[in-house]
């Protein structure tokens, strides 16, 4: 899959982020702020503990059967502004961790991800759900599970990429989809599965949240009647031994607003989100207004790049700020300099995140 089609990206952002927004306006609450961080523009790689050797693009464009697992098959941290919140509590803190693995010749004990020095290779199994075939990959930790089963995450894909691209990265690649399948290797590390869904026409097109009519009736959607085909599959087994009662959803752009639709219309499915470079469900690029959220919202993540054009940091602060009004716990974790990507601290907090909420 290419990452660099200009053109393509141009469409991506008249078609998809530009959509009608189509939230519910509530008014503001906001009772904390984001606390400028330094002018560091980016993170620590997680292979080695060093400045990465090339920075993602901060333009506009979105990142956007059973078998053993070992094979596919077909069937960190810069110093960045962290705005942790809880109910009624605020902190914010400098994030100066860093990531250290095993050599760089192949997959590391416990690990089912093979790392180089620039590259990251996570196996899957792919099945097609529904009359449309629609592709869902997924992927399960070493080890015997859980007795209630492994807990496992939905990870959605941004706009005009596959799917496939959440499994394999180099460092070289732009909008941080390197540290998107940093996620991917963390979370399986961490004993999660991971189902990365297709949106429609192989990835090819963007997930119907916050495009009309869908955002206003989800229920006639595509991706709803996909979601419920999930749901049975989690259950069912289609996807290895997991635990339907422990779900989780985390994705990018196009992919943030599915995390966010999780919440919006299947309340008490999922234990916690992680939005990075998103915002409320049926908000688009920056027309987006979001409505007073009920205390039973699912705790969510933020990561956001501090100067992302496509979808600003002030919609996440908006949907951030209303979870804080609602005393939901909320955490916002900024970027200084970077654009519309995955950040370098994913790989830390998402993980960490769901591990808060288990």
């Amino acid at each position: 899959m290419e990452f660099s089609a200009p053109s393509l990206w141009s469409f991506a952002l008249a078609v998809a982020v530009l959509a009608p927004a189509c939230g519910q306006a509530g008014e503001p609450m906001s009772t904390d702020s984001t606390v400028p961080g330094d002018s560091s523009t980016s993170g620590t790689d997680p292979t080695t503990g060093d400045a990465p050797t090339s920075t993602a693009p901060t333009t506009t464009p979105d990142v956007s059967g059973t078998g053993t697992g070992d094979e596919d098959t077909t069937s960190t941290s810069g110093e960045a502004t962290t705005t942790t919140t809880t109910a009624d509590t605020t902190t914010t803190t400098a994030d100066t961790t860093t990531d250290t693995t095993g050599d760089d010749t192949g997959v590391e004990p416990g690990s089912r991800c093979e790392t180089t020095a620039t590259t990251i290779t996570c196996p899957k199994t792919t099945v097609e759900l529904g009359p449309w075939q629609r592709d869902v990959h997924w992927q399960v930790p070493l080890g015997e599970p859980p007795a209630g089963g492994w807990p496992a995450v939905l990870m959605f894909q941004g706009s005009f990429f596959s799917a496939e691209v959440t499994w394999i990265a180099t460092d070289d690649l732009p909008f941080g989809a390197y540290y998107q399948t940093w996620v991917v290797k963390r979370l399986l590390d961490a004993g999660y599965a991971v189902i990365t869904p297709e949106a429609k026409l192989d990835g090819g097109t963007f997930w119907d949240t916050n495009v009309p009519p869908f955002s206003l009736n989800w229920e006639s959607s595509e991706d709803h009647e996909l979601m419920l085909l999930i749901f049975a599959g989690i259950e069912d087994g289609t996807f290895g031994p997991l635990d339907g009662e422990r779900l989780f959803a985390t994705g990018i752009s196009s992919g943030g607003y599915m995390t966010s639709r999780m919440a919006v219309s299947y309340p008490g499915k999922f234990r916690a989100l992680a939005i990075a470079a998103g915002s409320y469900a049926t908000c688009s690029g920056p027309l987006c207004n979001v409505p007073d959220l009920d205390a039973d919202h699912p705790p969510t993540l933020f990561l956001h790049g501090e100067i992302d054009l496509t979808v600003p940091l002030a919609t996440a602060e908006e949907y951030h700020d209303k979870l804080l009004a609602a005393g939901v716990a909320t955490k916002l974790v900024t970027q200084p300099g970077e654009g519309h990507a995955w950040i370098p601290q994913s790989p830390d907090e998402v993980p960490a995140w769901f591990d808060a909420h288990p």
